[in-house]
């Protein structure tokens, strides 16, 4: 059995590591310290912690794969995350499950709420859920898959019911449609965001209205995920939802736990989707084509950065071969990766592009570098088929 405060900090700057270990201790809490990604994982199956502390730049992975993979383990998914980092990736790890993020340097007062913050997620407790959804039968449906002893429903059917609930209790989430009968979705948004009085619980959209990339551009300021209503959308809806309120899956009637599983087994993250991988060495191209196609996915090579910058502006002429993704090796002839992605990022339309950088060894200097360039993240080599798995679900465009 866990213990009932304990806490993990996964976390490589020792110094650190000890300031929040022994304000940890300070509040009462068990801690155990982890320095690595992989260590952390291992410390947290075994130990079951009540809640979990993680850095981003740790020396093997990034601690957003990591983050990735304690929430889709069922044993570890429940557990409360907060980020910390210098570097801020808010929204992905937002989006991903965690708690709340807080930027390096942190000072004590800040350490004080994040540790507050843990623990009001991990304290048994009834779970408030409010729904908006203006259908009667579709709210009920809703209401029926997420209710339980943990977990009460407050169904509403307009924007401005949903106002009045947000200033008059806590919600742990909340699910909404698009199409109201009073305001549409964004402009409650906007209003809930424009209200200091009003709480803005992490929103989930669940809509069966297709969204054009602007509304969904729009969307993502605001909403953790995303939802299209469609034909097995109640399993991800149920996936999202057990995310934010901290529940234990093994508690959840069987009929749900095998639910939660389809949802998750669906890996859909690179079906279609189009990956440039830039890379000299022929086996690595082949241990990353035999990972990714057999997902879904579309492989373009590179052999270098010149002939990555070639075909990705060849895609600007052609829209059907724009690249979702890029998979950018660092040591290359002609021109390294560094000074590959140093060019896409000059290019206003490659800004939002994802680059991950895949370097030869775990070097902190490296991953600096590479994130200075302007790659998104980082992985070693040789590549985890996992971690890569992680990173790609972290950062492929969502939609």
């Amino acid at each position: 059995m866990p213990e009932s405060r304990t806490l993990l900090v996964v976390e490589d700057d020792a110094l650190f590591a000890a300031v929040l270990r022994d304000q940890a201790r300070e509040l009462g809490f068990q801690c155990l310290l982890a320095h690595t990604g992989a260590d952390g994982l291992e410390a947290a199956f075994g130990y079951q912690p009540s809640a979990i502390l993680l850095d981003i730049q740790l020396p093997d992975q990034s601690g957003l794969t990591v983050l990735d993979q304690l929430k889709r383990d069922a044993r570890t998914r429940h557990i409360p995350v907060h980020m910390l980092s210098a570097l801020d990736q808010t929204r992905e790890a937002l989006e991903l499950g965690a708690v709340g993020y807080a930027l390096k340097p942190v000072q004590r007062e800040q350490l004080l709420d994040v540790f507050h913050k843990l623990e009001t997620k991990f304290t048994p407790g009834v779970r408030r859920v409010l729904v908006l959804e203006d259908d009667t039968r579709q709210r009920e449906s809703i209401q029926k898959l997420l209710e339980n002893e943990e977990v009460r429903i407050h169904g509403v059917a307009t924007a401005h019911e949903a106002l009045q609930q947000l200033r008059e209790h806590t919600f742990e989430c909340m699910v909404m449609d698009l199409h109201l009968p009073d305001l549409s979705g964004f402009e409650l948004l906007e209003q809930m965001a424009a209200h200091e009085d009003v709480a803005f619980p992490p929103v989930i959209v669940y809509t069966g209205h297709t969204l054009s990339r602007d509304e969904e551009q729009r969307l993502r300021r605001f909403s953790r995920a995303i939802i299209i209503k469609g034909v097995r959308s109640p399993e991800r809806l149920l996936d999202e939802v057990t995310l934010f309120l901290h529940q234990v899956e093994s508690r959840l009637p069987p009929e749900r736990q095998r639910m939660l599983q389809t949802a998750r087994d669906r890996e859909s993250t690179l079906e279609g989707r189009r990956i440039l991988v830039v890379e000299d060495d022929v086996r690595n191209i082949f241990a990353l084509s035999s990972v990714l196609e057999p997902r879904g996915a579309k492989v373009e090579i590179a052999r270098n950065g010149k002939e990555a910058l070639a075909l990705l502006s060849k895609s600007l002429a052609q829209p059907q071969l724009a690249v979702d993704l890029v998979l950018m090796d660092i040591m290359m002839p002609e021109m390294d990766g560094l000074t590959a992605t140093r060019e896409i990022r000059k290019r206003s339309e490659w800004q939002k592009l994802p680059i991950i950088a895949l370097t030869a060894k775990a070097m902190r200097d490296d991953q600096e570098k590479c994130l200075q360039a302007g790659a998104n993240d980082y992985i070693a080599k040789p590549l985890d088929v996992e971690k890569l798995l992680s990173l790609l679900r972290v950062w492929m465009p969502k939609g």
